[in-house]
């Protein structure tokens, strides 16, 4: 029915020019963006999901950095029982002249007094093999007594790291004296032990340290498999977006359009008036 009052066709033409307009809106937010989901109610579901596997993310690329982390710790206290051994190599060869029945008592002396520098280096690099102003292999750091790695995304993926003292003390080279012949004799017994516990312990360093390589590659690629969920449930299908903003475009034109239209009806009823 024709009416001046109440111009319903107007009416219309507004409630979907607010409708079109509020998709383009959207859909130029979600392209700006990259995000499918650019507020709560666009997927409710979809972001609480999202949010959580963004917050494993974070979690897991801080995993790689204490790994690589406990990989360097591992690598400098490698380094420094290498250094022990390659020590420890050179006092068994002293021990071994020493205990030669063709070395005098004289050059025993002498050969002596470097296996006693060499046990006072052992102590020296096992206090100055640090790593954040801690050392490794004196048995004075935390490392002793094992520190446990967060490599996950729980609080339980945890991988320990112990190390072994390996001061002179607790090679049992400390009281070891080559300036007689049958000191020297019970010298090489005592470090071949030594060297074995040096080969031990490196042996378990370079076991962590394998162990943290691989954890290292499983979270790179359960971050890679997290990402490309979290891909696939929050980023916008831009090609789909395209398109709805350009139907969108359309309606909004057609809208304004026919509310243009829908203003000069009253004008041509009051025609019917004169």
């Amino acid at each position: 029915m024709p009416a001046i009052n109440t111009n319903t066709a107007a009416n219309a033409a507004v409630r979907y020019l607010n409708i079109n307009s509020a998709q383009e809106t959207s859909s130029l937010s979600k392209l700006s963006s990259g995000s499918r989901i650019t507020s709560a109610s666009d997927d409710a579901a979809g972001l609480a999901i999202s949010t959580r596997i963004s917050s494993d993310v974070t979690t897991l690329q801080q995993a790689a950095t204490n790994a690589s982390q406990a990989t360097a710790i591992l690598q400098t206290a490698d380094g420094g029982a290498s250094n022990i051994s390659d020590i420890l190599a050179r006092m068994k060869s002293l021990a071994s002249e020493s205990a030669s029945g063709t070395t005098t008592d004289s050059s025993r002396a002498y050969i002596n007094s470097e296996f006693s520098q060499l046990t006072s280096e052992i102590d020296s690099i096992a206090s100055g093999t640090r790593y954040s102003s801690q050392s490794l292999l004196d048995g004075t750091s935390v490392f002793s007594s094992g520190v446990s790695v967060l490599v996950g995304s729980s609080g339980s993926d945890t991988i320990t790291i112990t190390l072994s003292s390996l001061t002179a003390s607790s090679l049992a080279v400390t009281s070891l004296d080559v300036s007689t012949q049958s000191g020297a004799t019970s010298a090489l017994t005592a470090l071949d032990t030594a060297i074995d516990t040096v080969s031990a312990a490196r042996a378990s360093i370079g076991a962590q340290e394998s162990r943290f390589n691989f954890s290292s590659d499983s979270i790179s690629t359960q971050t890679q498999n997290l990402q490309a969920a979290n891909s696939a449930i929050k980023d916008v299908d831009i090609a789909s977006e395209q398109a709805k903003l350009s139907s969108a475009e359309v309606k909004t034109q057609a809208a304004v359009s026919a509310e243009s239209a829908a203003n000069q009806m009253p004008q041509y009823l009051l025609k019917l008036l004169g």
